[in-house]
């Protein structure tokens, strides 16, 4: 791994009475770059003045074959990480004081896309299956639904055609997860896709509807804001959220990928910055609360970059099997592996489902 970070010496100089921070060396003209501060009291965010921040990771943490590697999940009271290959139906546990010689994978039998630990319990966990939420006993890794998201309303078949794609759990312990068609059943995906949220009484409420590969969800550090990915839209939305009732509202466009790779699961640190991970382009964006791109790890053996998460100031990235193998040969290589890299800042803690 290389990292390399790129930095200006600031300088403070007076116009027309406004104090303005600028550059001792020339760079591009950037409203991040540049900014007017009332009086030289002022504060401003050193991290606007930085140039873009990047990384290079040319190994991985764990050398793996996940046909789809997703949902890393840290759990910090075991010090461990799991992730799943939904693909492959397996759950994927490595114990991160002893390394990557801990890694234990099991055979689901069913494909599992999200998971997350349940308050009060120390023996299972909830996860998103093939046909909704379930409870998962840690030991045996036998499944029980408690929440199935099809009924009459939806026709024949659809619980058939779907399966859970992502996931995340917001500071009340409501669970919001997204569905999609199951690529081994019906492709191209159609736009059946459902954003649901599951709330700790057990009610089932579809948040988002006729989306089609709905991935990333995160939750801003002031809880004002949830943003949400639909991957073929090339779009990280950002809704208006109540945290209180979990309702969303004031749906934009907050970041739109330039390209043919488009943004799949992303998470985000103490300073409200996104990380996203660009399937298909061998890389996590770092984007501002400003929707300006602050930072940028390059992945360049793993082009199917899927999903990060934090584990204290790392970041763990999850990733799938080359698609293209003969067209990006590079790629094949650590295509569905598990990478790490320090990026030195922290990601928001990550919640329980508090199940009543």
């Amino acid at each position: 791994m290389i990292e390399i970070a790129m930095r200006k010496t600031l300088s403070v100089m007076t116009y027309d009475g406004d104090v303005i921070v600028g550059s001792s060396t020339p760079f591009l003209f950037h409203h991040a770059l540049y900014r007017r501060l009332r009086s030289p009291h002022d504060t401003f965010d050193y991290e606007d003045m930085a140039e873009i921040q990047r990384w290079t990771v040319t190994e991985p943490y764990i050398n793996m074959s996940c046909g789809l590697g997703e949902a890393p999940y840290y759990e910090s009271s075991r010090h461990s990480l799991r992730f799943v290959d939904i693909v492959n139906e397996k759950l994927h546990i490595v114990d991160l004081n002893k390394g990557p010689s801990s890694l234990e994978s099991f055979d689901l039998g069913t494909p599992v896309s999200t998971t997350a630990d349940l308050v009060g319990s120390d023996d299972e966990i909830i996860v998103g299956a093939k046909h909704g939420y379930a409870i998962m006993n840690r030991n045996t890794k036998k499944l029980e639904y408690i929440k199935k998201v099809w009924d009459e309303r939806d026709g024949p078949g659809k619980d058939e055609r779907m399966r859970f794609n992502d996931g995340v759990v917001d500071h009340k312990g409501r669970y919001w997860a997204s569905t999609m068609t199951d690529p081994k059943v019906e492709a191209p995906p159609t736009d059946e896709g459902v954003l649901f949220r599951l709330d700790p009484d057990m009610t089932l409420h579809r948040m988002i509807e006729q989306v089609s590969i709905p991935n990333g969800i995160c939750f801003s550090p002031d809880e004002k804001i949830m943003y949400f990915i639909d991957s073929p839209t090339s779009n990280v939305f950002q809704f208006k959220y109540d945290k209180e009732t979990g309702d969303i509202s004031n749906r934009e466009v907050f970041y739109h990928v330039e390209g043919d790779a488009v943004p799949d699961g992303m998470t985000i640190d103490v300073n409200g910055c996104l990380w996203i991970a660009i399937c298909g382009g061998g890389k996590v964006l770092r984007i501002s609360p400003e929707a300006n791109v602050v930072g940028e790890i390059l992945l360049p053996h793993a082009r199917m970059v899927t999903c990060p998460a934090f584990v204290d100031e790392d970041l763990f990235i999850t990733s799938a099997e080359e698609e293209e193998p003969e067209k990006y040969p590079d790629s094949v290589k650590y295509g569905g592996s598990l990478f790490k890299v320090h990026v030195g800042v922290r990601g928001m803690p990550v919640h329980k489902f508090r199940r009543r």
